[in-house]
């Protein structure tokens, strides 16, 4: 059988890469090829990302496919979500897209919640509230006048405005544009309504298409300078979360996932978005996923509390490697002290044990004195933070959830698969670490005709991933551990 490589660029929020995969006889193979940095500029106050940087080192990507004769067959772009860069008449890219970090939006949903209630916007979008989304950003932008959006014809979200770059031709991927809080997710269709209160044209935004649609060709600038040719450039699920669901190994509907990293992702995958007053409570959103399907999910606090630590630590000498990290918590005596990851005083604090430490005291619990202790106390706090979510889950979820696949680079952290398994009570199913670039690369080959549907590129992932499952031990104790865990969040309360 002919093998067919396609090349993913991923891009994250501080370096982006390109990697190419092969699909042969039913299994796929993953090579990086590049890796680059990728950084947010502040310009006189206002806080971009540079997107020619990112343009030349994807070009430099394709230069490397043919420098090395690797016949790509197309090219894919994923990216985080939100941002957006302005698109004037004649084509012409006005400036920067400002990144999500930037401050001004902070406070600015409440702003525009005095014109549309944040009940209606949660009702019509799905999308969980947050300052940078996109709707609140073009909000902010047409408060303090920015030029590039009085000036825009249209706006394009990043991975769109990669491809268009590439091709000339401008679409908008329906997953990445899902996380605007401008699309809503039963008619796929952007609210008028909402960008009108924002003061933005809706002739800014064009209808979605699906992930897997041809975006165009490189253009023949491109194509002589690069050395590869027309290579089309598809449309995958831009957004990188959307890729990573898209790469679950699942073999039935009935499965919960967790995009595990610095930052967790744990929901479902369901044929309709869910948007009720519970939802709305419990802060759920509803994201575009591949084949029009609905990623039903909760942001959570992941490896953000152990990787602050880390830093202080090293900050005084002592640098730990990871197998280091994971042997010390081993060692250290369970259950002692247990905090809510996603509690506001773990959001950016100066000192992360500090923080940890004020936790068990406010909350009456022994404060952890080693760095073994702080460690334990991190990855067992996750695991059950990992119940509770999916515990909200299962109340609204519209089958019976069977398995928890756990995928990203958390996938290879055993102890605290481990530790999940016994939390939740069901099998953890552990890999691909690698999962946003197989989703983008397998999506490219669905578009060309070679895999059929998101099961059959399930069936390819698991044939070729080494995966781990992780069985549920002691259940009695860390049942106890759950209900102490939910006592300190009682008690942090009052």
């Amino acid at each position: 059988m002919k093998n067919h490589t396609f090349l993913a660029i991923d891009l994250g929020a501080t370096s982006g890469r390109s990697v190419l995969l092969t699909l042969a006889d039913g299994k796929i193979e993953m090579q990086e090829l590049s890796r680059f940095p990728n950084q947010i500029l502040e310009i006189q106050g206002k806080y971009y990302w540079n997107v020619y940087s990112i343009f030349q080192s994807v070009k430099e990507a394709l230069v490397l496919c043919a420098e090395k004769n690797i016949p790509v067959e197309s090219v894919g772009v994923d990216t985080w979500g939100v941002d957006f860069g302005y698109i004037a008449a004649d084509g012409t890219l006005l400036g920067l897209p400002r990144a999500y970090r930037d401050p001004y939006t902070s406070g600015i949903s409440e702003e525009y919640f005095k014109l549309v209630s944040r009940e209606e916007v949660y009702k019509l979008t799905g999308i969980q509230i947050m300052d940078f989304n996109s709707l609140f950003q073009l909000f902010a932008a047409g408060r303090e006048q920015f030029a590039p959006l009085e000036c825009a014809d249209r706006i394009l979200f990043m991975p769109d405005l990669i491809s268009y770059l590439l091709t000339g031709e401008m679409v908008c991927e329906y997953t990445d544009a899902s996380t605007s809080q401008i699309l809503n997710p039963v008619t796929r269709k952007f609210e008028s309504a909402l960008l009108a209160a924002a003061g933005v044209s809706p002739s800014l935004l064009s209808d979605p298409v699906m992930s897997g649609t041809q975006v165009g060709i490189l253009t023949e600038s491109i194509s002589l300078e690069t050395g590869v040719g027309k290579l089309p450039v598809i449309a995958v699920a831009g957004h990188d979360t959307a890729s990573a669901i898209a790469a679950v190994p699942a073999d039935n509907p009935h499965f919960a996932y967790l995009s595990s990293g610095t930052w967790s992702l744990m929901g479902i995958e369901v044929e309709q978005p869910i948007i009720n007053e519970e939802t709305y409570r419990m802060n759920f959103t509803n994201e575009g996923g591949i084949e029009g399907t609905t990623r039903f999910l909760k942001n959570i606090t992941g490896m953000w509390l152990l990787e602050q630590c880390r830093k202080e630590w090293e900050h005084y000498g002592n640098t730990y490697t990871y197998p280091q990290l994971v042997e010390m918590a081993q060692l250290a005596v369970p259950f002692v002290s247990l905090v809510n990851p996603d509690d506001s005083l773990f959001a950016n604090p100066k000192s992360m044990t500090k923080a940890i430490a004020s936790y068990c005291e406010q909350t009456g619990q022994p404060i952890p004195q080693t760095h073994a202790q702080f460690i334990r106390c991190i990855f067992e706090s996750l695991a059950l933070r990992y119940k509770e979510v999916l515990e909200m889950l299962r109340n609204v979820a519209p089958f019976p959830i069977s398995k928890l696949h756990v995928i990203g680079g958390g996938s290879r952290n055993r102890l605290l698969n481990q530790f999940t398994a016994n939390a939740i009570g069901i099998p953890v199913i552990a890999g691909p670490s690698e999962a946003t670039a197989i989703g983008n690369g397998l999506v490219q080959a669905k578009a060309a005709g070679l895999v059929a549907d998101r099961w059959e590129m399930r069936k390819i992932i698991a044939a070729s991933v080494n995966l781990e499952t992780f069985t549920p031990e002691d259940n009695t104790l860390w049942e106890e551990a759950y209900i102490k865990y939910q006592s300190t969040i009682l008690k942090k309360i009052l």
